[in-house]
């Protein structure tokens, strides 16, 4: 199918000569010799030209004007406009519009031909990215957010809400694995900054002294090793969104900076002497409870509450155990079309087990399980003997540990009756009591960081000493 190309040009013979070259050079040329006609083409019959060739001046109006409404509407598309009297103001004002190309009549049919083919190409690669948007906007809209329960629906319209309006910054709460991070990526996706990048950043990944290259980028020479300018995350989130994982975990310092950031809407490298101007939305996530930090100078105040103006509390699975009804489906499908599974069918018994846990992972802990019973079902029924629920029984895993403790080692069984998670719990669990529940001296003894331990140690909901 070819592709479309809009002429407007009040000039007949022009129009017409113009309509039958690009026809040749297999386009779908449409002409229309007025604005009010180029409007109702594109506005009521929603004509979709992948490139707008324009007269500048018509006998109804400036064509910048269609274009400027044409971009408040969002709709894509290259525009090159043609003048025989264009001035300096009016080519400056096209290309602030975004309009490809501003040439002088008479123009030269190969020359246009060219510059009509590059606009061509630019269109194209516009459209995929505008396609891609709305599926992931369809994909990411409030109703992402499942269940059928009284908090699921709070939380739903409370993202309706936040989506519809241009936020600073914002705070969500909540247990590790309740969905934060789909909360983020709904609330920029279908608000108003969906057009823009989203960038990701987990917080408690990244020691100190890493974190803050990465967030505020850096000048050559700025430290050992920084070799080249490099643009920090905030600059990369420009137009669009900063998501910060694991806020909880980000240096006092570093917190007085990210406040000036969003305070100040400007940013310095690392080494550098200018500050630049960055427009990127911050949402922040912690499974932390950042009052009580606050209380004991663990975390800015200042900072706190100007993240907490927005403020949404992701409710643990363990409280809307109701939307299992709809959240289990979902992911039997999801993990069908992955692995070729035809699982369709779910024993009462084993609704009976998921109502009657707690589920400490939240759902993450559901999605986790569903897709170990779906790889490993044998048929279309959902297995009941890889649910592996009782493993996070934590007097059960602590006899099994006590029976074959030796010296420096912690004995668990491979016999499929615990999980990977709830092995790794154990040992922490046994390498922080045997340390006194000191995390740095743990990672040492571990051979990790104390950052991905802290982390573990979250994930898990353990207690330390520092």
């Amino acid at each position: 199918m070819p592709d479309v190309l809009l002429v407007i040009e009040d000039e007949a013979l022009l129009g017409a000569e113009l309509c039958e070259a690009f026809a040749d050079a297999g386009w779908d040329s449409v002409l229309a010799r007025t604005l009010g006609e180029a409007e109702r083409l594109l506005f009521e019959r929603n004509l979709e030209p992948l490139v707008v060739l324009s007269d500048m001046n018509l006998p109804d109006g400036n064509a910048l004007d269609l274009l400027e409404n044409v971009r408040n509407k969002g709709l894509p598309g290259e525009w090159i406009f043609l003048t025989a009297y264009g001035g300096v103001p009016e080519s400056v004002r096209a290309l602030k519009l975004g309009a490809f190309d501003f040439l002088e009549k008479p123009c030269d049919e190969d020359r246009l031909q060219l510059v009509v083919a590059g606009a061509a190409r630019s269109a194209r690669a516009q459209r995929r990215l505008h396609d891609e948007g709305q599926v992931r906007g369809s994909r990411y809209s409030p109703d992402a957010f499942i269940g059928h329960s009284k908090v699921a629906q709070e939380v739903r319209d409370m993202l309706a809400r936040l989506t519809r309006v241009r936020f600073s910054a914002l705070l969500i709460s909540g247990e590790t694995g309740t969905g934060k991070g789909l909360v983020a990526r709904i609330l920029h996706y279908s608000g108003p900054r969906s057009a823009g990048p989203l960038v990701e950043v987990n917080c408690a990944a990244l020691p100190r002294e890493l974190m803050e290259a990465e967030l505020f980028g850096h000048e050559a020479g700025a430290f050992t090793g920084a070799k080249g300018r490099r643009r920090g995350l905030i600059e990369q989130a420009h137009g669009g969104t900063l998501f910060l994982d694991e806020l909880g975990e980000l240096e006092l310092d570093l917190q007085a900076k990210l406040l000036k950031v969003i305070e100040d809407r400007r940013v310095r490298r690392v080494g550098g002497e200018r500050e630049l101007e960055v427009d990127a939305q911050i949402v922040a996530a912690t499974n932390q409870d950042l009052e009580t930090r606050v209380a004991k100078g663990e975390f800015r105040r200042d900072l706190y509450h100007r993240l907490a103006v927005f403020r949404l509390d992701v409710p643990p699975l363990r409280q809307r155990k109701q939307d299992l009804d709809d959240l289990l489906p979902v992911f039997i499908d999801e993990f069908n079309a992955r692995s070729g599974q035809r699982v369709d069918s779910v024993p009462d018994a084993v609704w009976q087990r998921l109502a009657a846990y707690d589920w400490p992972g939240n759902v993450r802990e559901l999605r986790n399980l569903v897709e170990r019973c779906v790889l490993l079902a044998d048929g279309p029924v959902f297995p009941q003997r890889w649910l592996h629920l009782e493993d996070s029984d934590t007097t059960h895993a602590s006899t099994t540990v006590a029976r074959c403790d030796d010296g420096d080692r912690v004995c668990l069984p491979l016999d499929g009756s615990v999980s990977f998670d709830a092995m790794e719990r154990r040992i922490l669990i046994e390498a922080l009591r045997r340390n006194g529940d000191n995390v740095s001296q743990t990672a040492r003894i571990l051979g990790t960081t104390r950052e991905k331990l802290r982390y573990r140690v979250q994930k898990y909901g353990l207690k330390t000493n520092d």
